[in-house]
């Protein structure tokens, strides 16, 4: 037997089937998102999705040059201060006419704590004869563009080389043709061109067209509408300096349906940049069938379909979907944000998209860890205004490896980590618990790194260093290929790092 054989047949002895070289993880934090890292599995063990938690209303858009479709929202935190634009539109209804309520423009609230919100008079844009509003953006306020100031999404630069006076960035749907303009504002308030050319022309662009910093690749990655097989979808293309734009590709989603996706809201997530995090909006328009006419409003229903049916039947929900490569991204079937109670939600499309940006807020429960937050819209094309309403979910906490009480167990592809310790960010109930053993490369128990020399892990926390019974520290297997081996019982695993 030649010592390729003898390996391989180690590995498939030991459950592992993959011999690929080791992965580099450093000290970066892994979220178990997908079997990315996974090798292999044992017992009652599977990854398992959860749902943000309802919380309050961040944002009633109540003003008169805002309405009831307030969309396409961005959200990031800027210092100490949190902000957001948001898109304003209102819509009233009459027997096969659709009225638009005023020109669209580009609103903005802020916060101190990113749970509650105002919206301040910036001066900048005259509403009927007065500048006292938090309008930033209208369709006429950027000299040279033909903007639809609806359809835009902002963010800060986080790229090192930016200059001070382009920190603030945005794309924006043209209105005079089919593509997107790049916008820079030093200050979040006052925005220009960059170029007065169109950066972006391969797509439909009539949703959220976004884009941002990738510090993980150093570059910038937009993401956009357009369709494919008169499905919507979504494209992405990437950029060294935010006006010269690749060839669109589409993006890949290997063992999911074609369905339509309205939005992408794609992101770094902040813990973990080489991972990107995306919340589209899903479309469904069964027609009119029973239970149609049994959701909420259903006179503004049937004015919205004497002008197109889909107005009326068409409903949508909350996706996720997450991505390594920046292309193939693995999507989640189950909505992660379901419309909810009819005494809150029109169920209409338009209900339900995601804003574009996670954010850092507290806890409501007291010396509870920080959480993570997001915000959905809610109650759209129903009445006078339409609400913005913030969710939390814990922090790395939207997907774990969950084990149920018969417990269950899995085995990572080998990996090369830098650092001394190891710390896990996991749940378990009374009687649960985690336990990691450290295997070589073939998938050996590595001496004082065994299950039974684990200390139990069992609690609820963002952070645990792991300890066994005669080292806390790791650092002597550091820069080695070494298999980790997770042990679980009635426990949540929802990612891990070595520092």
């Amino acid at each position: 037997m030649t010592r390729t054989q003898a390996i391989l047949l180690t590995l498939l002895v030991c459950g592992v089937t993959d011999a690929a070289d080791p992965i580099q993880i450093g000290s970066r934090l892994e979220l178990m998102i997908d079997d990315h890292l996974v090798a292999s599995t044992r017992g009652r063990i599977g990854l398992q999705m959860h749902r943000p938690v309802r919380r309050n209303v961040a944002l009633v858009t109540d003003n008169k040059w805002e309405g009831n479709a307030c969309t396409y929202t961005s959200v990031f935190q800027d210092g100490d201060r949190y902000r957001m634009y948001f898109g304003s539109l209102h819509y009233e209804m009459t027997e096969g006419k659709l009225i638009q309520g005023h020109p669209p423009f580009t609103c903005y609230a802020e916060s101190r704590d990113g749970i509650h919100w105002t919206k301040p008079n910036l001066g900048l844009v005259e509403f009927e004869g007065s500048r006292k509003n938090n309008i930033v953006l209208a369709n006429g306020t950027i000299p040279g563009l033909v903007v639809d100031a609806a359809h835009i999404a902002v963010f800060k630069d986080s790229n090192p080389k930016c200059p001070p006076a382009e920190q603030y960035k945005a794309l924006i749907r043209s209105r005079a043709a089919k593509g997107l303009y790049a916008l820079k504002s030093p200050d979040g308030f006052h925005f220009s061109p960059i170029t007065k050319q169109l950066v972006i022309t391969d797509g439909a662009f009539d949703s959220e067209n976004l884009a941002f910093w990738d510090s993980a690749r150093g570059e910038y990655r937009a993401y956009f509408r357009d369709f494919q097989r008169g499905i919507r979808g979504i494209k992405t293309s990437k950029s060294k300096n935010f006006v010269d734009w690749s060839k669109p590709e589409w993006l890949v989603f290997p063992g999911a349906p074609d369905e339509h996706l309205y939005t992408n809201q794609v992101a770094p997530y902040a813990r973990a940049p080489h991972i990107l995090f995306g919340f589209p909006m899903r479309y469904i328009d069964r027609g009119r069938v029973d239970s149609t006419d049994k959701l909420p409003h259903p006179e503004m229903r049937r004015l919205r379909s004497s002008v197109s049916a889909r107005y009326g039947n068409a409903v949508t929900d909350g996706l996720m979907m997450t991505s390594r490569d920046r292309v193939t991204f693995k999507r989640w079937g189950e909505a992660i944000l379901r419309p909810g109670p009819s005494r809150t939600n029109s169920w209409v499309y338009g209900d339900n998209i995601i804003a574009w940006g996670l954010l850092s807020t507290r806890s409501e429960l007291p010396r509870a860890p920080d959480e993570l937050s997001l915000f959905a819209t809610e109650g759209y094309w129903a009445g006078k205004s339409m609400h913005l309403r913030r969710y939390s979910i814990r922090t790395d906490g939207f997907v774990s490896m969950r084990a149920s009480l018969a417990g269950g167990e899995f085995v990572t592809r080998p990996l090369v980590f830098s650092g001394n310790k190891l710390v896990v960010n996991y749940s378990t109930s009374a009687a649960g618990g985690v336990w990691v053993e450290i295997q070589d490369a073939a998938g050996k128990p590595i001496r004082g790194f065994a299950q039974a020399d684990c200390h139990e892990v069992f609690g609820d926390e963002i952070e645990r260093v792991v300890t066994w019974m005669d080292s806390e520290t790791v650092s002597r297997l550091a820069s080695r290929p070494i298999r980790l081996r997770f042990i679980l019982k009635d426990a949540d695993l929802f990612s891990f790092r070595f520092r």
